[in-house]
């Protein structure tokens, strides 16, 4: 099975910590330059800093808030000018805050929709040409099991990831022609400090532990654990590896079995 990476860039984003950066750590052991993105630049140098790194290869980062379409094309351009095209695309952008749908003011919807599908259409239209270059791309959106199934209390997260889902299955069918693969990796409950914002909110908000929200969270899901960021980073890794090639326009959950139907 052929995994290897070697000669081939990617850009991982959200990659100052937690799945991007368990992403970032996997493709550049499995041979890539890789290209971190976030907005925190001292997060940013000691990850790059601590990446495998073999003879040939080298690999850098962007500080810049994906936030700012903007500022992310402007600096994404930059990177891509002086270094080269990138085959393997990370999308990981963090989730809009928790609440009940029906609570969020629309403002948060339009501000999640630039945050994660405008941002991506801009990302995507600046990588296709290297992708079509080369004749290989991996486009691997990082979302949410709630793609399968809503999860309560992530109102405008559910939303949005639906959205980005099927943005990601249209493309699929696009450029599949092209030796472009687009997949999303859905993440369960994954220690992250995503994870422990959100017990943190249910529990304030339920008027429980945060003991008890993680106990709840636990029996759920039937390894009756949490999953580690590189059990996670393995999926992304042989999605975006040569061995893959036939897998295009699918969800794939990294949950340990907890998502509630097929």
């Amino acid at each position: 099975m052929n995994l290897d990476l070697s000669g081939k860039r990617a850009l991982v984003c959200g990659a100052s910590q937690g799945l991007g950066e368990a992403c970032a750590r996997q493709l550049a052991e499995q041979g890539a330059e890789v290209v971190i993105l976030a907005r925190s630049q001292d997060k940013l140098e000691r990850v790059c800093q601590s990446l495998a790194s073999k003879v040939g290869q080298s690999h850098g980062f962007i500080a810049v808030d994906a936030s700012d379409t903007a500022a992310l094309v402007g600096a994404v351009s930059t990177e891509l000018s002086r270094n080269g095209p990138v085959q393997i695309w990370i999308n990981n952008t963090g989730g809009p805050a928790p609440g009940p749908a029906h609570l969020a003011e629309p403002a948060a919807y339009a501000a999640a929709f630039s945050q994660h599908l405008v941002s991506a259409q801009s990302l995507l239209q600046l990588l296709l040409p290297g992708m079509r270059e080369a004749s290989y791309g991996r486009i691997l959106n990082i979302l949410s099991t709630s793609v399968k199934q809503p999860i309560a209390n992530l109102g405008v997260s559910n939303s949005i990831r639906a959205a980005m889902a099927n943005w990601a299955k249209t493309l699929a069918a696009e450029l599949g022609s092209d030796g472009i693969t687009v997949n999303n990796v859905l993440p369960g409950l994954t220690r992250t400090a995503r994870l422990d914002g959100l017990i943190a909110h249910i529990a304030q908000t339920g008027g429980r532990s945060t003991e008890q929200v993680t106990q709840g969270m636990l029996a759920a899901i039937p390894a009756r654990r949490f999953a580690e960021p590189e059990e996670f980073a393995n999926a992304v890794g042989f999605l975006a590896s040569p061995a893959a090639a036939y897998i295009n326009g699918i969800n794939v959950p990294v949950d340990g079995g907890s998502t509630g139907n097929l």
